[in-house]
């Protein structure tokens, strides 16, 4: 009897893998019972991410891996764990995609041809996305010449990136002033500190009370591409103590270890990274100024550490944003337009 087909949403998991209940489980191979507590089919987790790091804990993984579903397995389970909670899912979710087109082909048989067809067919619907996964296959590829299982990398070198321009939404100063007019003292306050530093979404959310010592505020930040991923001191002056201060005031009836915090005093961010209550926060805020206030465009809290970037010099907007280099601050951050004066000719 021919094995049953396997339903869209398991088809890009691993073999024996299945969506069951809003869980991932795994069906055991019959006489291997006893490795998993004795079931047929064992319960992994609830997130993607959970269910490879129990599964990676269980099983042994065969260094002889042939197909590129296989190196895919091996990658999401030996790498990915190693990288930030929500880096993990944005891994998880490529190798998802890649795993239906590719998974079935033999490593040694992936061309460059193939990564092109891919990219290119792909890349009409979701470039940004296209992107990321082919990064992450060519990283598979890496890491399969490093355990042996390739000697070439078909993809590093040879496929490019689908060209994607940057964002251009630049904030007016009067579209701020709109907007803050119907701020929370929470929102105005936090706005207020990002315009200072610059700083990105997750370290700000992430400041202890512990981070403000007697020289600055410092951070860590978390995310090192494009940065030095050194800590970080924003030195004390006037205006960045009294911002610091006004946030204190704002949540000294509750006790807790973070600068922003909840009425409950948690932080937020959560483990895997998100800030699902803070992102509610802020579409709550745009939708009443576009509702109530003269903005007419809304922007996103990523949009105020480009408006960091573009209000002073390309130095200084490097060292406020932590760019090792100035030349991703300029092409992806600074988006106010050039002033240039016109030429002079002697009158003419």
């Amino acid at each position: 009897m021919s094995p049953k087909p396997r339903t869209k949403e398991n088809k890009s998991l691993p073999s024996r893998w299945r969506i069951k209940h809003g869980a991932y489980y795994y069906r055991v191979p019959v006489g291997l019972e006893h490795q998993w507590e004795g079931k047929t089919e064992f319960r992994l987790g609830t997130t993607q991410a959970e269910a490879y790091r129990e599964w990676a804990s269980r099983i042994e993984l065969h260094a002889n891996a042939r197909t590129i579903g296989q190196l895919l397995e091996r990658y999401a389970v030996e790498y990915v764990p190693t990288k930030r909670p929500k880096t993990q899912e944005s891994y998880l979710a490529a190798i998802k995609k890649l795993t239906p087109v590719f998974g079935d082909m033999l490593i040694t048989s992936l061309k460059t041809v193939h990564v092109f067809r891919y990219r290119d067919k792909r890349g009409k619907q979701a470039p940004t996305a296209t992107n990321h996964e082919v990064g992450v296959l060519s990283h598979a590829y890496t890491k399969a010449i490093e355990w042996g299982l390739a000697e070439e990398n078909p993809i590093k070198g040879k496929v490019g990136k689908i060209p994607t321009p940057p964002r251009t939404r630049y904030i007016e100063d009067w579209e701020l002033v709109e907007a803050l007019k119907v701020a929370t003292p929470f929102v105005r306050a936090y706005t207020h500190l990002k315009l200072l530093t610059g700083l990105r979404r997750g370290d700000m959310l992430s400041i202890l009370h512990a981070d403000l010592k007697p020289d600055g505020i410092d951070v860590q930040p978390t995310k090192t591409q494009g940065t030095s991923g050194k800590k970080v001191v924003y030195e004390w002056n006037d205006e960045l103590t009294l911002a610091v201060e006004y946030i204190k005031i704002l949540s000294r009836n509750v006790e807790s270890k973070w600068l922003f915090c909840t009425r409950t005093g948690k932080g937020y961010m959560s483990e895997n990274g998100r800030s699902n209550s803070f992102d509610s926060l802020w579409q709550r805020f745009m939708a009443k100024a576009l509702k109530e206030t003269k903005l007419v465009e809304r922007f996103t809290e990523h949009d105020l550490r480009a408006k960091v970037a573009s209000d002073n010099n390309s130095e200084r907007a490097r060292q406020l944003l932590g760019h090792t280099s100035a030349a991703i601050t300029d092409r992806v951050y600074r988006r106010k337009p050039e002033l240039i004066q016109p030429s002079v000719r002697g009158g003419k």
